[in-house]
């Protein structure tokens, strides 16, 4: 392991490598500090591109996008009360009221700070545990991948939706697009309309462009004559005072921790751990009353939480196959067209890969912290571009990213007719994420039904009476049912408690 990781290190440390991975986290931080833009749209979007470079390289620079636009999203929560990402959102109570009282430099630097702790710990934690989990998972069989594949999905589906029942029909389109094209063990064509484009199936990238890049670049289009509320505001000093790193520390820690399990699980998220790790940082507070009106642990918590999430998500990426979160699962594809299978078997057939990923994070976020204090006061203009001259520049990265994809002009028809779906999905409150996850698993899924199917000469309770497979299975089922069960408990309590208000 030792010497895998000292090759890697250096493989990661030429200068070529290097500038990529330092022009995709600038983008990453541009991306996350525009309003209306977002992580997954920037993945989505420079996902093409990785194509072009050989080996690893591709995937470094991901990695920076994914990193620089967690952290970009503050710089816009704390300067204009408008988070650049959905995982900032938390930044904005107390990072906003530390601007109005004049204090933006301070607010950014804590920021900048927790960001880059947060992300470094996470790597360390990837570093630690993945190995670890990837020797208990050797021992699966293709039963126990089938009922990782229900896990994963049913995680998702229940964790990124308020509808559960909506969660569920979002999965279940994701699915059904991926029976499209041929059979893998018969090599029955399916659903493809005497179509040869869909032989091969459903295109990944030109739908994954169509469901997270075109779609907000139409949303930008509706809402392009509104402006956000500005501060203007001087920066001088970035970097925190050592007052303000003592004091954040242990919340920076704490969120940390709770970033890293919380991305570890499936189906979650950087808003999940940032509003989770704000309200722990409240509770631990001796002035909890405070916070809302300027406190830079406030800041502190949310920032380390939602950035110490990328190490986290790519935990059961890396080892199980599975994205913990929809990030992840941009990164996933990515994997897969470089020719990288996730996976217990990755640890030991492609061990040079997985570090060269595992230290490439550590050096993205690295980078995210030279950047964010060496060019805060650049990124800090960025919220002031206007939607009128935004939203074109989204459609045309749309357009060109998914024609360089194949140089087909059938990619790009399939990601504006995927764009336009999900146009009015959003607007019916679908969830995005099972809709991709059911896409990049249904395969997976298929696959080993099949497998274990002929195995067990068409029985199903091999599914059952493995251990692992059951306890896999029982944990999709709570994951799905458990909300609306909870829903129901709730609902019945508010009720005998309107009863009695009424008496």
């Amino acid at each position: 392991m030792l010497e895998s990781l000292i090759s890697v290190i250096g493989v990661v440390l030429q200068p070529t490598n290097l500038l990529i991975m330092l022009l995709g986290t600038f983008v990453g931080i541009f991306v996350g500090a525009m309003p209306g833009l977002s992580s997954i749209m920037g993945l989505s979007l420079m996902l093409p591109l990785t194509l072009r470079f050989d080996g690893t390289t591709g995937i470094l620079m991901l990695l920076g996008v994914f990193c620089g636009a967690i952290y970009g999203g503050s710089i816009t929560a704390i300067l204009i009360k408008t988070p650049g990402t959905a995982n900032s959102a938390a930044t904005v109570l107390d990072g906003y009221p530390l601007t109005q009282r004049g204090e933006a430099a301070r607010a950014l630097g804590i920021s900048t700070f927790a960001s880059t702790f947060g992300g470094l710990f996470s790597a360390v934690m990837l570093l630690w545990t993945a190995p670890l989990l990837s020797k208990v998972a050797l021992s699966f069989t293709s039963a126990e991948y089938f009922s990782l594949a229900i896990f994963g999905l049913s995680m998702v589906t229940s964790l990124s939706s308020k509808d559960v029942t909506k969660g569920l029909i979002s999965a279940v389109i994701g699915l059904m697009l991926a029976t499209v094209g041929m059979d893998a063990l018969t090599g029955a064509k399916r659903f493809t309309f005497g179509s040869t484009y869909l032989l091969a199936g459903i295109a990944m990238v030109p739908v994954l462009i169509g469901l997270y890049a075109f779609s907000q670049g139409l949303f930008n289009a509706e809402t392009i004559s509104q402006t956000a509320e500005r501060t203007k505001t001087k920066l001088r000093r970035t970097f925190p005072t050592l007052k303000d790193i003592r004091t954040t520390f242990p919340t920076m820690l704490r969120s940390s921790v709770i970033g890293t399990l919380i991305g570890a699980i499936p189906g979650t998220g950087g808003d999940i751990a940032s509003w989770l790790a704000y309200n722990e940082a409240r509770r631990w507070s001796k002035n909890p009353e405070e916070f809302g009106t300027g406190r830079i642990e406030g800041v502190a918590a949310p920032e380390a939480a939602n950035n110490a999430v990328s190490g986290g998500a790519l935990i059961p990426l890396l080892t199980l196959g599975i994205p913990g979160d929809a990030g992840t699962a941009v990164m996933l594809g990515a994997l897969m067209m470089q020719g990288i299978v996730p996976g217990p078997l990755l640890f030991t057939s492609e061990q040079t890969k997985v570090y060269t990923i595992i230290v490439g994070l550590f050096i993205a976020n690295l980078f995210m912290g030279l950047l964010g204090f060496g060019g805060i006061r650049l990124f800090a203009k960025i919220g002031d571009v206007h939607n009128k001259y935004l939203t074109p520049i989204v459609f045309v990265f749309c357009i060109v990213g998914t024609f360089a994809l194949n140089n087909s002009v059938n990619d790009i028809f399939l990601m504006m007719i995927f764009g336009l779906i999900a146009f009015f999905l959003i607007k019916l409150d679908f969830p995005m994420p099972p809709i991709i996850l059911g896409l990049i698993l249904g395969n997976t899924l298929e696959k080993n039904l099949q497998r274990a199917l002929l195995v067990s000469k068409g029985d199903f309770s091999i599914f059952f009476t493995r251990p692992i497979s059951l306890a896999l299975l029982l944990i999709a089922f709570g994951s799905v049912f458990l909300p609306v069960i909870l829903r129901k408990i709730n609902a019945a309590r508010k009720a005998k408690q309107a009863e009695k208000n009424a008496q």
